[in-house]
């Protein structure tokens, strides 16, 4: 990921030092091993301990090479002299790939989670802020009823909480190493070498294994980064549609200093809300590349490995800067509530037109008399340009159904919200 949008705490995990780092102590743990099996002198892995990684002359012995993996075990064997003849015994170069790869994943998502529990706890304040401030809610971009602001935060809130639940979990089954050797078959290394290795390192082990871990693993992992995005691309549209001029009833923060644009200086973009929207396209496209990268040739090929060392870091860089961004988002939005209900006036009532459907039935008229009535009137208050409650107050047809005082009881939008608390219950945030 770009240096732009990626955060220092979760770009470190994915920098080349740090892997190089993680493959050495792979390295000492499997001498460790070794050394309690009394396959190689004691005090072999304490050489390690003095090894000092230098990404630049790795890379400068791979542009030799042509193998990574060689170019390091090349660097680290130049440090420690006659022990070097003990290093990658059993080891093929998946082994240290892939391990260290599961381990970055489980480092990376901590940080994730750690971010996301951060957005959660905003887009609650702001639920439990606006339970009770009216909106008029859209379908098809047209006014539909009378709504809670705050029911936009806690379909949000839940549906986060959820996607943080499965993310967390994906950990057991991603976050999984391989000690298997060549083709996986431990041909050289005793399986308990690989429980010890990745339990040193807090990861779980493959329970089998070719010369990698299934790639269904990091299809299913990038396929949940993708989900998140998706639900904070469709939290962004949404305060996008909200800040616009015609609608304003909400606008993403615009700081002290903060320019909109280089030519025109009134304006003030929801520039945060539309980025989270175009990275949220990344994380999309690399869930495909998680899936292509299930099919390879028998045993292994690498076809997976070039898009894996992109799509991997990338998404959870990408969706650690998403989540960051976001949080500010909510935390510091500013909501219009006079906007909102200013805006429930703009169509003149006929969001109360499934009242008085749901009212003539109650009457005993069948559906379809009722609803062709209250449609009648509908079309005449928008050709009319005039009040729903003014036509269905002088409606002969209604009149002869409904008292002035049923029809002045259905005019009131709170009436839309007696449940309201219940919702909140069943997502139990309150």
């Amino acid at each position: 990921m770009i240096e732009r949008y990626t955060p220092q705490e979760i770009g470190r995990v994915w920098s080349d030092g740090e892997k190089f780092r993680r493959f050495l102590k792979i390295e000492a743990f499997l001498c460790k091993a070794l050394e309690k099996n009394g396959k190689i002198p004691a005090g072999t892995a304490k050489k390690l301990d003095k090894v000092k990684i230098s990404v630049d002359q790795i890379k400068r012995i791979e542009e030799k090479t042509h193998h990574d993996i060689i170019a390091f075990l090349e660097h680290i064997s130049s440090q420690i002299g006659g022990a070097a003849q003990y290093l990658h015994i059993g080891l093929t170069s998946s082994d240290l790939l892939d391990t260290t790869l599961a381990w970055q994943v489980k480092d990376a998502t901590k940080i994730i989670l750690e971010d996301l529990d951060l957005l959660i706890k905003e887009v609650k304040k702001k639920a439990l802020k606006y339970k009770d401030t009216l909106c008029v809610a859209r379908s098809h971009g047209v006014h539909a009823e009378s709504y809670s602001f705050g029911l936009k935060f806690l379909y949000l809130y839940n549906d986060l909480r959820e996607e943080r639940r499965l993310l967390s979990e994906s950990l057991n089954y991603v976050a999984c190493g391989k000690i298997s050797g060549a083709v996986g078959t431990f041909a050289h290394l005793d399986p308990k070498i690989e429980e010890f290795i990745c339990e040193k390192i807090g990861i779980n082990n493959a329970a089998i294994s070719t010369q990698i871990v299934s790639r269904e693993r990091f299809a299913y992992y990038l396929s949940i980064l993708a989900l998140v995005g998706s639900t904070l691309e469709r939290f962004a549209t949404e305060i996008r549609h909200l800040h616009r001029n015609e609608v304003d009833e909400v606008k993403e923060p615009f700081y002290k200093g903060q320019k909109g644009s280089s030519a025109m200086p009134h304006k003030q973009n929801p520039i945060v809300c539309e980025r989270i929207c175009g990275l949220a396209r990344i994380l999309k496209g690399n869930a495909l590349v998680g899936f292509e990268n299930v099919n390879l040739w028998h045993e292994r090929d690498i076809s997976h490995s070039s898009a894996e060392r992109v799509v991997l870091p990338d998404s959870t860089i990408c969706l650690d800067y998403m989540l960051k961004k976001m949080t500010q988002v909510i935390k510091h939005l500013k909501v219009n509530p006079k906007n909102m209900l200013r805006n429930m006036e703009l169509n003149r009532g006929l969001i109360y037109s499934q009242k008085i459907l749901l009212k003539l039935m109650d009457k005993g008229l069948p559906r379809m008399q009722a609803y062709d009535i209250v449609q009648r009137v509908s079309l005449g208050v928008i050709n009319k340009n005039s009040s729903f409650k003014k036509e269905v107050f002088g409606d002969a047809q209604v009149k002869k159904h409904l008292t002035k005082k049923e029809l002045e009881d259905i005019f009131n939008p709170y009436s839309y919200l007696k449940n309201i608390n219940k919702i909140y219950k069943r997502v139990k945030l309150i």
